[in-house]
């Protein structure tokens, strides 16, 4: 039996290429997922490894000795030039480097915001010379080290990005307004943030400590041990140097790897957990189509199965011989997928940061657990998908060797088959319907959703074959009508089958049911977001701070000088709490404010706030029972000591309107000078700006009103909208693609259902020839079989999409106040394009074999 199972997969290579190719994408996925998982996290542990190089101990200030109106060049740790003496006197320290960290963001040559956005990728710190006079962290490229308040350096990738070339003036900002220096020199660095598309800086030590401590002062010192010290020992004596308790703390070079070694394995893990989750998708789909291939293959040796079962061949060794087969063929596709799961590694890093993802720089990592597992998973998926079908194989009786080729297949009841997919269906429904009345969704409701969905899909698979039946009946009236006796025999050959024409549409149907159903999903947040984005909102410019920093108090002045400027409405916003919680209080100009918001009141009016009066939203007075004259007493300002707020200011606010929820005004409005005050840094958070009818270009005249500074941002309405659903359409794009992979696969069932059907019809075709069909009728027969079948698969995986989506609205609604089901019909007109497309190109190939077929030959086939 073991050589009868060799033979048959030697003999049926070609009608198994394609059952080859959907398990070796299946398994590309996975193994691509896995070693790309492994690559990422060596990448993360040897850019840490190079950073941790000759650190023995870390000390960090702890952040609770600096004032906590303390101003860049005034912050002063508890880091200091004395302490980095007394821990470079300690007999195992070899070496100290002090050194300081901060942010600037840079202006490229044609003076556009450089990664203004990713703000924490834009590091800042001092060159910190050692004996030799060179900075061990940052090797000198070009040029040479800054050496002057006037002077920085930049890393090489950052200088080719931006334009610049050793000499030139850069222009940046560290806080607010731009500063320029003298590029002097560019330096290499393996800083992952830098590498994956941040920037760095380089100052000397003195121009850092200005910008971002205190002269004298540092955020961290690391200190390098003698040859033979115990690392340990040295942390212990440099641990009892540190000035109190929590003013800094002091690590040990081997405890630092450890915890950043197990921040890379969660954050890397959680990653590839996800992306293994559309290989399982898209093995699922194989599945179907390794099950299908198996079916028809053994439908097509019935003969040759009973012959071996009347010789006294057992149903297990029918069984044992289809599984091998199945397994020999999954360990080959198994073992290539894992070869093209190589290169999806390689080149998914890459991919991933053209996103903003950031992941280093570094080797491919293949280590043997992701082969073994790449090679399990493939040949299990194989053998069990072929189960089913060797059980079937079992049941053929010996008497069925002398059963001629024309006899009908036996039909097959659907009745258990649909009573189950019934039962499926209606035991997703509870949970879906749970989720979808959901106002506010726990993490558990998403689990919820998945199981409901989950059960939903599978009873819909398994009832696709009672499904098919009344689609494609009315499918085939309208090809018999335009394409004559080939449409109806389209339409007889699809239904000839249901269960296989099911399984054949299935596997489009899963892929087109998750792209339509995010798709749906996703066009629904985006109307929600953007409607959010802009409710209460009059004003053309939004002017903030891309670092999240605040913007001078004054801005709001300059820009109202701006020629084609109507108006323009500083507002700042201050924290607090009161006996009810917590309160966020925004604090703006009633006289402008009007101008650039639209403000509705249900009680009082934006006139009536004033001094010492404030209005709220109507969500905080009915949570906290405020209505007009209610007395609101609230601490403001302050800082949070060990979760506590102290040194907050208490001060006593009248109720004098009641507003409905806006984006611009969150909780409650008061004046700015009630606000500003107690605002972070005393700084705005935001000015709007109205402009004057016809007005045009007034981006580039505020900027250049304050000082262009490359942490200025500027949108108008659009760009506000894009900044809020920007990153939907990026997450939506990326499961484009992932699972395209599963559409592949499905592409290719079709491809081997239609290829394997026509090898089964020879002699039908071979008749169909001799009473006239001429080649290019046989062709356009197997063309329209194929449409038929993916649009009954796009009609299934489209309009279930759309019916999840719809039921699980409750889980992003819920999240939304503003959600409705969108339907995209757009896109899903492009989904149904693709099934056409898909049917026509997925014939192409079995149409050509069907059309070439001998005449005399295809009629004489036994």
């Amino acid at each position: 039996m073991l050589r009868t199972a060799l033979r048959n997969v030697l003999a049926h290579k070609a009608r198994l290429v394609m059952t080859a190719l959907a398990v070796m994408l299946g398994v590309a996925f996975v193994s691509g997922t896995l070693v790309f998982g492994d690559t990422v996290a060596g990448a993360f542990r040897g850019a840490s490894a190079k950073n941790l190089d000759g650190v023995a101990v870390a000390v960090q200030d702890g952040g609770t000795t600096a004032a906590p109106e303390a101003k860049p060049g005034d912050f002063k740790t508890a880091l200091d030039d004395q302490l980095a003496q007394r821990i470079a006197a300690l007999p195992g320290a070899d070496s100290v480097r002090p050194t300081v960290n901060g942010r600037a963001t840079l202006a490229a040559k044609d003076g556009k915001p450089l990664n203004a956005d990713a703000d924490w990728q834009n590091l800042a710190v001092n060159y910190a010379p050692g004996k030799d006079g060179k900075d061990p962290l940052y090797p000198l490229a070009k040029g040479r080290a800054p050496a002057s308040s006037g002077e920085l350096a930049l890393d090489t990738k950052t200088a080719e990005k931006a334009g610049y070339r050793v000499g030139d003036t850069v222009r940046f900002a560290t806080d607010g307004p731009a500063l320029t220096k003298k590029l002097v020199g560019l330096v290499d660095t393996d800083d992952p943030r830098v590498t994956a598309g941040g920037t760095l800086a380089l100052f000397d030590t003195a121009t850092a400590q200005k910008l971002f401590t205190a002269p004298g002062y540092y955020d961290e010192i690391t200190v390098g041990a003698r040859p033979g010290t115990d690392q340990v020992k040295l942390t212990d004596e440099v641990r009892a140097l540190l000035p109190g308790e929590d003013a800094a703390t002091a690590t040990s070079g081997q405890a630092l790897a450890e915890q950043q070694s197990r921040e890379i394995a969660e954050s890397t893990g959680s990653l590839t957990k996800a992306l293994l989750v559309f290989a399982g998708i898209a093995l699922f789909v194989g599945a179907f189509i390794i099950a299908n291939t198996f079916t028809m293959l053994i439908a097509q040796r019935t003969k040759e199965i009973a012959l071996m079962r009347a010789v006294g061949a057992s149903r297990k060794q029918v069984v044992r011989s289809v599984l091998v087969e199945a397994a020999l063929l999954g360990l080959g596709a198994s073992a290539a997928g894992f070869a093209l799961g190589l290169g999806i590694a390689s080149v998914l890093p890459a991919l991933l940061n053209a996103g903003g993802a950031g992941l280093p720089d570094g080797p491919l990592i293949v280590s043997p657990s992701a082969f073994v597992w790449s090679l399990v998973v493939g040949v299990v998926v194989t053998v069990l998908a072929a189960w089913l079908p060797s059980r079937k194989a079992a049941r053929i009786a010996p008497v069925e060797a002398m059963s001629t080729v024309d006899a009908p297949p036996k039909t097959r009841s659907l009745v258990v088959r649909n009573v189950a997919g019934a039962l499926l269906v209606a035991g997703g429904m509870p949970f879906m319907l749970y989720v979808a009345g959901l106002d506010k969704p726990a993490e558990v409701d998403l689990l919820t959703a998945l199981f409901g969905a989950g059960l939903f899909l599978l009873g819909l698979i398994v009832l696709a074959p009672l499904l098919s039946r009344p689609f494609i009946a009315l499918a085939g009236r309208l090809t018999q009508r335009l394409y004559g006796v080939s449409g109806k025999l389209a339409k007889e050959n699809a239904l000839r089958n249901p269960r296989r024409t099911a399984a054949t549409a299935s596997a489009l149907m899963i892929g087109l049911c998750l792209i339509t159903g995010l798709t749906v999903a996703a066009q629904s947040a985006d109307r929600a977001v953007a409607a959010e984005a802009t409710t209460g909102l009059a004003a053309d410019y939004r002017i903030s701070n891309s670092a999240y920093r605040g913007i001078d108090r004054d801005a709001a002045g300059k820009v109202a000088e701006v020629p084609g400027v109507s108006a323009a409405a500083p507002l700042a916003s201050a924290t607090g709490e009161t006996r009810g919680g917590y309160l966020s209080l925004t604090g703006g100009d009633p006289a402008t404010l009007g101008k650039v918001t639209d403000l509705r009141f249900t009680q009082g009016a934006l006139a009536d706030v004033g001094p010492g009066k404030i209005a709220v939203s109507s969500e905080l007075a009915k949570e906290r029972g405020l209505r007009v004259g209610s007395q609101v007493e609230a601490g403001l300002g302050g800082r949070f000591v060990d979760g506590v707020r102290k040194g907050a200011t208490t001060k006593t606010f009248t109720v004098v309107g009641v507003f409905e929820k806006n984006r611009t005004v969150e909780q409650a409005l008061g004046t700015l000078g009630d606000v500003l005050p107690y605002a972070t840094d005393q700084k705005l958070d935001e000015v709007l700006v109205k402009a004057e009818s016809g007005a045009s270009g007034l981006d580039g005249k505020i900027r250049d009103a304050l000082g262009n500074s490359p942490l200025l941002k500027v949108q108008d309405r659009d760009q506000i909208v894009a900044s809020e659903v920007g990153a939907v359409g990026t997450v939506l794009n990326m499961m484009y693609g992932l699972l395209g992979m599963a559409v592949l696969i499905a592409v290719l069932g079709v491809v081997n259902t239609l290829a394997m059907s026509v090898f089964e019809r020879t002699r039908e075709i071979g008749m169909l020839r001799a009473i006239g069909l001429d080649r290019a009728g046989i062709r356009q027969m197997v063309r329209l079989e194929s449409v038929i079948i993916c649009l009954f698969g796009a009609a299934l995986g489209i309009g279930s999409g759309i019916f999840l989506a719809w039921l699980n609205s409750g889980i992003t609604g819920g999240t939304l106040p503003g959600y409705e089901t969108v339907l995209p019909w757009l896109r899903i007109g492009l989904f149904i394009v693709l099934a056409l497309v898909v049917g026509v190109l997925a014939a192409i190939w079995p149409a050509r074999r069907a059309a070439r077929m001998d005449v005399l030959g295809a009629i004489s086939a036994s």
